[in-house]
């Protein structure tokens, strides 16, 4: 028996296009590219930052854009136990709004990560807001909670030591969320309007930090959720949870997969690219390359090319329909979030908050670096002319006047 928390009065905003939006990890289509030009190629503390704004506590977490405001999360408190979701305006970085939750669930985890690791996710009406503590609160644009789910009341050992890291995933009327770890593992579908479990579904019992992602395929149902676990990938009909077909590989627990159309970039024993056979419900290996295995984050799939960064901070370039590596770039490590390709350039932040700027014609040059906050773990966003990033102490907009 789950339980679930509504108020009274529940207000919803307005329906927002998503023309511009960021709505949840790594972007609309979970590509970690923007087709937003204008985008500024250099900034510093005097040149093209629009406006930095005070965050109340930590967290890994990304920021979203749904119209004019932005969203984040955080955690604070002894054991960061205090969960925190705001709204910022997306011209003038004056906060609209905070609310506060008390966490459910385990809280204490290593201080590298933190509980407001998941990127929270909209579907334009909502935000759905998702924590380590296995939290999950539904709030409308203003700021309204229309529901809340301790997830650890039903699985208290779904935890782990380092912070539960997936992030949710919107597809139609469900919230999705995946929660890998040593013990509970599980996913579930949740409904975006009520609050209840529609399905849920054993999974792998390790860890894994890797969220989930969406396929979109010609036949019933029209699109299937993929899980990628330590042991397998596998897709599931979010209908009902039922499994269309797995894949058993030793894959990345840190580094989520890419779709596009109807290939998966899949970051297993190096990088390797697998299309969908609907006659089969199978994947057929299109190529495998060891030296583009991702260190910690997602590659990014755009116009024919893929993007890793790989360890020691070198970022690769590869022709997406053979795997061959074009170009190599080395740039300053380590980097843990996904770069973010908007307009011929890849921004790439690392942990010390170098946010380096790439170009990506020819063979790929580094075109300058900016300076942010340190201990960045978030992948930014990018919307209207603009891109945000969020450290531990700041949500910052890097635009031109």
């Amino acid at each position: 028996m789950h339980r679930v928390i509504r108020p009274l009065v529940l207000a919803m905003g307005i329906v927002v296009l998503a023309g511009a939006d960021w709505r949840r990890f790594r972007g609309n289509d979970s590509l970690g590219v923007s087709p937003e030009t204008g985008l500024p190629t250099k900034f510093s503390e005097k040149e093209n930052v629009a406006w930095k704004a005070p965050l109340p506590g930590a967290g890994p977490s990304g920021p979203i854009v749904v119209g004019d405001r932005v969203f984040v999360t955080a955690a604070s408190g002894p054991h960061r136990e205090r969960l925190h979701v705001l709204a910022f305006d997306a011209r003038t970085g004056q906060r609209l709004w905070e609310r506060q939750f008390w966490a459910t669930g385990h809280t204490v985890v290593h201080p590298f990560g933190g509980v407001a690791i998941p990127t929270p996710a909209s579907d334009g009406r909502r935000v759905f807001a998702f924590f380590s503590s296995n939290d999950l609160a539904c709030l409308d644009l203003d700021g309204n909670l229309l529901w809340f789910r301790g997830l650890a009341y039903e699985r208290p050992l779904t935890r782990n030591d380092v912070g539960m890291a997936s992030s949710p995933l919107v597809v139609d009327d469900l919230v999705v969320v995946q929660m890998e770890n040593q013990g509970a593992s599980w996913a579930a579908a949740i409904d975006a309007a009520t609050g209840e479990t529609r399905w849920a579904i054993d999974r792998e019992p390790a860890a894994s930090w890797t969220s989930p992602t969406l396929m979109r395929i010609a036949e019933p149902p029209g699109q299937l959720v993929l899980f990628q676990s330590r042991s397998k990938l596998s897709a599931h009909d979010p209908r009902d949870g039922r499994e269309v077909f797995r894949y058993e590989a030793g894959c990345s627990t840190i580094s989520s997969n890419t779709v596009l159309g109807e290939v998966i970039y899949l970051p297993a024993a190096g990088l390797c690219a697998l299309r969908y056979d609907a006659a089969k419900r199978a994947l057929d290996e299109l190529w495998r390359e060891q030296r583009l295995q991702p260190q910690n984050a997602s590659p990014v799939v755009h116009e024919g090319r893929i993007y890793v960064v790989k360890p020691g901070g070198v970022l690769g370039c590869a022709d997406a329909a053979s795997g061959k590596l074009l170009w190599q770039l080395r740039l300053q490590g380590p980097i843990w979030a996904t770069p973010i390709l908007a307009a011929g350039h890849l921004y790439v932040v690392n942990h010390d908050g170098l946010v380096q700027i790439v170009r990506i014609d020819g063979q790929g040059a580094l075109v300058s670096t900016g300076k942010i906050d340190q201990g960045i773990l978030a992948t930014p966003a990018v919307a209207d002319r603009a891109i945000y990033f969020r450290s531990n102490q700041h949500l910052w907009k890097i635009a031109a006047p």
